[in-house]
């Protein structure tokens, strides 16, 4: 296992060494389609070990850049396989992975994309969301102000970066803003075959939160897979990278988030 440590950097490359991580990513970018370049690289990441709050640095802490592939969480993959497919070098993924995971690359918490609708204003380039597209006049829009914390509806923990739930009218992620955003989503009872249909292997999904101070309570990546749309995530409940059959995992959810890679 490789791995670097100093105050600015923590690199653990898990189960492949910087020369294996080349070589996969040498061959993905002779894939061309986006969603079949996603598949391939996401599914290098098939049974690595769930594991959260692998990040460093908060409101009191310096951010650390960190790459930890021996255990992923939700967001930290997703991260991972989209800064992967800008790249075709372990170099270029790390330069890549700043622009995927910080706004203009620059390395603070502050500048860090906490929200998985972040992506949509610092990686509008490579980014689009595709929900109402998806889901037409049954998509609904809700304007939230994200971190900000409310009384909370639900009571599952946000796992996200560990996020913490605090008390009415505290923030979520002490030091940072509380975001205006409107929010699209497709409710899960409209999520019928037509809707799964449209759905593209390679496209990212966020499971909707009711929660006003969040966007979103899990992310993971659609497989189109033989007839069955599967939902390919780090999941805590397997404790691993796995897929899932999307419709059985968002039947008691309150629907999805859609954005889809763009070509480059």
């Amino acid at each position: 296992m490789d791995a670097l440590k100093d105050k600015n950097n923590l690199i653990i490359l898990g189960r492949w060494t910087k020369e294996e991580l080349d070589r996969i990513l040498q061959e993905a970018s002779g894939i061309n389609d986006a969603g079949e370049r996603i598949e391939f690289i996401s599914g290098k990441f098939l049974s690595v070990d769930y594991k959260e709050s692998t990040l460093i640095g908060d409101k009191s802490t310096p951010e650390v850049f960190v790459i930890n592939l021996e255990g992923v969480d939700c967001m930290t993959f997703v991260e991972y396989v989209e800064a992967m497919r800008l790249s075709n070098s372990f170099s270029g993924f790390m330069e890549n992975l700043k622009k995927v995971r910080y706004r203009m690359g620059k390395i603070t918490f502050e500048n860090r994309n906490h929200f998985f609708t972040d992506w949509l204003e610092s990686n509008s380039r490579f980014i689009a969301d595709v929900t109402e597209a998806i889901g037409g006049s049954k998509t609904k829009k809700v304007k939230k102000k994200l971190n900000l914390k409310l009384v909370p509806e639900e009571p599952a923990p946000y796992l996200i970066r560990g996020f913490s739930r605090g008390k009415d009218g505290t923030y979520i992620l002490p030091g940072i803003a509380v975001k205006d955003r409107e929010v699209k989503y497709i409710p899960a009872d409209a999520i019928d075959d037509a809707v799964l249909d449209k759905l593209k292997t390679g496209d990212y999904v966020g499971i909707y939160s009711k929660d006003d101070g969040l966007d979103v309570s899990h992310v993971g990546i659609i497989i189109q897979a033989q007839g069955t749309t599967l939902l390919r995530h780090a999941s805590s409940l397997a404790g691993k990278v796995a897929d899932e059959d999307l419709k059985k995992h968002i039947a008691k959810k309150e629907g999805l988030v859609v954005l889809r890679p763009r070509y480059f």
